[in-house]
């Protein structure tokens, strides 16, 4: 399954944020918990060369707890910051406050020797589509400032949002890059809902994520959907069943196998089949 999106305003923001990046002292990158280096876009690694860099794990509550620590460790290892995060619910965003201004004490310093006093740390939020940026800044700041959506690509431009005397947010779409080198990571991403839907067989798409929990995640389907197959019956059996389970039959009693898929995406998405993870990190 080939899959590539990166709609012409994508181009636009990414220049964007190269004209605003000399304005900023910190970046602060959202990537999905249960996707965390899938959903990195590597452009901002050379955008934010030589910034302070925070990672929020974002939807913390959607994957497993010991995925969750092993990413923070990982993601530490490297130089950055890291909360784990539930935009959402709020919870984890205490934390974020204080990890700014610890992230920008190297610049705060700096300021004070100059003379300049109190002035607020500005930081980019960034993050693939459909990641929680807007959700994000809405839950931090306490108020909507930022248009959410449950689809990728619903903030289309940049805007500063000042959220107190401590610090200043510049909100950026999100966006891809121009060609997943790995079919894996698209895959990943598609499953998240961070590729338009539109593009994507949908069918195709579930049966994937379908053979995924049967090999790592059995367990879920059983509780989700009553059902215990094997790897043995192969992926098309997880939507069969799912078809089964759910009284989704066609005329002359086939299985539904779209709206199986729908199903299966939806309960992902949502977190109803429970706290899963799509990739961990390499053990060296």
């Amino acid at each position: 399954m080939n899959i590539q999106w990166y709609p012409g305003h994508m181009t636009k923001a990414r220049r964007m944020m190269q004209e605003n990046i000399k304005l900023i002292d910190l970046i602060i990158e959202l990537v999905d918990a249960r996707a965390p280096l899938s959903s990195r876009n590597p452009d901002i690694d050379e955008l934010g060369k030589g910034k302070a860099r925070l990672i929020l794990l974002n939807k913390a509550d959607l994957a497993s707890d010991r995925a969750n620590d092993a990413w923070a460790a990982y993601f530490r290892e490297k130089g950055c910051f890291v909360v784990k995060l539930d935009s959402r619910s709020k919870n984890g965003m205490k934390e974020v406050q204080t990890v700014i201004q610890d992230a920008c004490k190297e610049k705060t310093e700096r300021d004070r020797k100059r003379g300049i006093l109190n002035r607020p740390v500005r930081a980019m939020v960034v993050g693939i589509p459909n990641v929680g940026k807007s959700t994000f800044i809405n839950s931090f700041a306490g108020r909507a400032c930022a248009k959410t959506g449950n689809k990728p690509g619903v903030t289309k431009g940049a805007q500063w949002i000042r959220l107190n005397k401590q610090v200043e947010l510049l909100d950026t779409p999100g966006i891809l890059w121009p060609k997943f080198d790995d079919q894996k990571v698209g895959l990943r991403l598609a499953m998240l809902g961070s590729v338009n839907d539109e593009i994507l067989n949908l069918e195709e798409l579930a049966a994937e994520l379908g053979a995924f929990l049967l090999e790592r995640f059995p367990e879920t389907l059983t509780a989700r959907y009553g059902m215990t197959i094997s790897e043995s019956d192969g992926k098309e059996a997880v939507l069969s069943g799912i078809a089964d389970a759910r009284g989704c039959l066609m005329k002359g009693g086939e299985p539904d196998l779209k709206k199986a898929a729908s199903f299966l995406l939806d309960d992902f998405r949502s977190g109803r089949l429970g706290r899963i993870t799509l990739e961990f990190p390499e053990k060296s």
